[in-house]
């Protein structure tokens, strides 16, 4: 079974997708109420336009080995990071920052830790 797509609530579509855009993501639906972007490795993402208030207490994690790259590429273009990228103590590469609707976005690079860290449990059939 595979996870691969994911619905982020929005206060502002446009606002959203242009900073889903900017972040380089590819835009493969927009509507005035619902935006769906693809990753590079075909999983999907979308943002649904909501009146509502929220409080979205999930983290997305977008994965990419160039990180330092991506993350200086994105504050060239204006981004504002929450934290620079950190090594955190689950060996995991991470720098923090908020959507225009304030989801919270963590970008890292685990490498092979991100499936098979020195903790991972013993998987019996």
């Amino acid at each position: 079974m595979n996870l691969n797509q994911i619905t982020l609530p929005v206060t502002n579509i446009e606002k959203a997708n242009q900073f889903y855009l900017a972040m380089g993501f590819t835009q493969i639906v927009k509507t005035d109420h619902y935006s769906r972007f693809e990753c590079a490795n075909k999983a999907t993402f979308s943002l649904l336009l909501t009146d509502d208030a929220f409080s979205n207490g999930a983290v997305i994690y977008f994965e990419s080995e160039e990180l330092d790259k991506w993350v200086a590429c994105l504050k060239a273009k204006g981004f504002t990071f929450e934290s620079d990228i950190t090594e955190q103590r689950y060996l995991w590469r991470e720098a923090l920052l908020k959507d225009p609707s304030d989801n919270k976005i963590k970008l890292y690079w685990a490498g092979s830790n991100r499936l098979d860290p020195p903790w991972r449990v013993e998987i019996i059939d």
